[in-house]
Parts: structure tokens; C-alpha cells; sequence
């Protein structure tokens, strides 16, 4: 079985996010940072070349395969902010209809610019993603 290529390191996580290049997308970044710090109160982590990630857990697919990852965290992919929130959107489908303009994936939110959306309403889903996620959190 393939070895998981992301995996958390010691990059320095406001190095990174300092060296995007889109001025508006650097500021979202450093806004989610905050974010996100405040509500897991843990420090950041690089997780690869391009994901910043809050706390730990392990999962295991039903082929076998496990490993570890972020309880929560961000990147700033070139089409979209890209963040990570492990437990997915079901549970909470009155919070998106709130959120403002984004596109999801199973466990990914998809949003152009911070500008778009409810602050809000983004930090009451980070808050059930941690609180969710917390129950199988490592670190």
C-alpha cells in the first residue's frame, strides 16, 4: 500500500502563507488562520507543501489504509481557499444555506474570497467540525 505523501512537518506555517503571491488571498489566509487558531487553541502545522492543519487524528478506510490527519485546517490553492472540515457539511445544512457564495466537496469548502461569505456563520461550522472531530483527535 502506498505510503500517504502528506504528512505534517516543521515548515514554518506564516512563511507559507506569506509567500502567496494574490495579496487579497494572503489576507483571507492569514484571517482563516486566526480563525481557526482561536477555536482549536492549538498551533498550527504544515501538513505537506500546501496545507496548514490543526490538531491530529487517526483514521482507517475500510480497504485497510490508515493514517493521520488534521482535525481542521486550510490551503490557498490557486482557483479557491480550500478548507478542510473533517466532518463534513450534512449535519448542518441550514448553517451553508447562510454561509454565502461557496462550492463543497465531502469534507472540503471551496470559497474564492472571505469577502463572500458569513464569518459568522464559517466560524459556528468550524466550531461543530473541531467538536466532531475532537472525539477521535490524537493531538
Amino acid at each position: 500500500m502506498a505510503e500517504l505523501k502528506t504528512k505534517k512537518n516543521d515548515q514554518s506555517v506564516e512563511e507559507f502563507l506569506s509567500k502567496v503571491s494574490d495579496e487579497s488571498r494572503r489576507q483571507d489566509c492569514f484571517t482563516v488562520l486566526s480563525l481557526m487558531k482561536a477555536i482549536t487553541k492549538v498551533e498550527p502545522k504544515m501538513w505537506g507543501a500546501g496545507i496548514v492543519g490543526f490538531g491530529t487524528y487517526q483514521y482507517k478506510y475500510a480497504s485497510g489504509q490508515e493514517g493521520e490527519w488534521p482535525i481542521i485546517g486550510f490551503s490557498p490553492r490557486k482557483q479557491d481557499l480550500t478548507l478542510y472540515l473533517m466532518s463534513g457539511f450534512e449535519k448542518s445544512p441550514d448553517l451553508m444555506k447562510k454561509l454565502g457564495k461557496h462550492k463543497t466537496g465531502k469534507s472540503c469548502l471551496y470559497i474564492k474570497k472571505i469577502e463572500d461569505i458569513d464569518l459568522k456563520i464559517l466560524k459556528k461550522l468550524i466550531e461543530q467540525s473541531v467538536k466532531s472531530m475532537s472525539k477521535k483527535r490524537t493531538s
